[in-house]
């Protein structure tokens, strides 16, 4: 029988998800649509006859539409002789192996193929620390917690989180406790290449491939051949090469542009975004079945501001990193500013801080007031700009700060009417309140 509750609805500020083995069919039109069918080791057939293992209302479906079992491969579908036929991005089909993600329709009905997944409640671990991450905050410690596990496996891992969490840091520790330690660790900034050459980049080209490739190169997945590729901002990934990512992902081989043969790439990817993939599927700008094959595992690593706790343990780490050669001692109330400073560029921007005011003090005391100096952030002051970061957290800096103006004051002009001021921003009502928990303001508040 369709289950009715057997999809577990999952916290989004939950730290760790991850895929728990198996599927289900979810009918997302027709009919039947918000139920879904558990798929397991037993083959089921559907269709609008009661002899079938899975009835479905349909009347524009065959009385045995479908058989569906499990394959060496995964999941397969098989067209059991129904009248309309069964079909997958407008092509029929008589047999299918399925990927997540994957959209199949029988008369009126869609089914869409997606993994069970589990939100992990994790007992914080004792130390503060991993390897370079530092932390005593729980959200943090169970992050640590899980590490060691998800770092002696082969799978895939999202690492989402704002500029400046740390998410490079984290790809790093898996890769140093991962049995593939030994080998490379390859950084792929995947919003730093042009998109015209983006797909040489990951999989290499062959000499005379396009114009100026005068020699073959290895692209990103081979040079990681045996150890570490880091996805980072995967979600600015051009969708035209999404497709090219999943099949190197699932065949572990990738085809440079311009060749005729695989070459094989065995190769465990971390990715990291600060974006909603979920918000990106739903906007047609990234693949859900890309999306469920790099999430095999999915860690939330939490903004700074909401762990103030840890900044004590921070400032004593980067201070013995840049003043190892003498202690620099730091004042309680210089403390506490810290603490109640609202870090837009989190732990990334409070390392730059303690760097200029190692370099800056003199004597053994700490000096911040000239570190710390308040920048403006709007767009049309000359001060709006900070050269002493890189490009891509100047940049994170101003829009996050936008954000949390923008936010605050639409809320204020609405009354804190949530959806009043959702549909004043054009933007749906859970990305508004996404935003709100980003930024730390709450809805009476802001």
């Amino acid at each position: 029988m369709i289950e009715k509750t057997a999809t577990r609805v999952l916290d989004a500020g939950a730290a760790v998800i991850r895929q728990s083995g198996g599927g289900r069919l979810l009918v997302v039109k027709g009919p039947d649509r918000g139920e879904s069918i558990s798929v397991g080791t037993m083959p089921l057939t559907l269709g609008s006859g009661n002899v079938c293992d899975v009835p479905l209302s349909d009347p524009t479906i065959s009385r045995r539409h479908l058989g569906v079992e499990p394959g060496p491969e995964g999941v397969v579908l098989r067209d059991l002789g129904s009248t309309n036929g069964s079909f997958v991005q407008g092509a029929r089909f008589n047999e299918l192996t399925l990927g997540f993600g994957t959209e199949v329709t029988i008369g009126k009905t869609v089914l869409k193929y997606v993994p069970n997944e589990e939100a992990v409640e994790l007992v914080p671990s004792e130390a503060e620390s991993y390897g370079a991450l530092v932390g005593r905050d729980p959200k943090l410690r169970r992050l640590f917690r899980l590490l060691d596990d998800v770092a002696a496996t082969d799978a895939t891992v999202l690492i989402e989180g704002e500029t400046g969490t740390g998410k490079e840091l984290f790809a790093e520790e898996i890769h140093r406790h991962s049995p593939r330690k030994d080998g490379p660790f390859i950084v792929f900034d995947c919003g730093a290449v042009p998109d015209e050459l983006i797909e040489s980049a990951l999989f290499g080209h062959v000499r005379g491939a396009f114009t100026g490739a005068v020699t073959d190169r290895r692209g990103a997945f081979e040079e990681a051949d045996g150890g570490t590729l880091f996805l980072d901002e995967i979600g600015e990934l051009s969708p035209s090469v999404q497709p090219a990512l999943l099949r190197a992902l699932d065949k572990q081989s990738v085809r440079p542009v311009g060749g005729t043969t695989y070459t094989r790439a065995s190769v465990r990817v971390v990715a990291a975004t600060n974006r909603n993939l979920r918000a990106e599927i739903a906007a047609k700008n990234f693949r859900e079945d890309l999306y469920y094959r790099v999430a095999v595992v999915r860690m939330l690593v939490p903004p700074l501001r909401e762990r103030p706790d840890d900044i004590p343990l921070l400032v004593e780490h980067f201070i013995r990193q840049f003043r190892s050669e003498r202690s620099l001692q730091i004042a309680p109330e210089d403390l506490d500013r810290l603490r109640r400073h609202h870090w837009l560029g989190n732990a990334r921007e409070l390392r730059n801080v303690i760097e200029r005011a190692c370099a800056l003090s003199h004597g053994t005391r700490l000096e911040i007031d000239e570190a710390l100096e308040e920048r403006p952030v709007r767009g049309g002051d000359s001060g709006a700009v900070d050269v002493d970061l890189p490009f891509k957290e100047a940049k994170a800096r101003i829009i996050d700060a936008f954000e949390r103006e923008y936010i605050a004051a639409l809320l204020k002009r609405h009354g804190g009417n949530l959806s009043a001021a959702a549909r004043a921003a054009e933007i749906d009502r859970k990305h508004l309140r996404e935003l709100l928990r980003k930024h730390g303001l709450r809805e009476s508040s802001a």
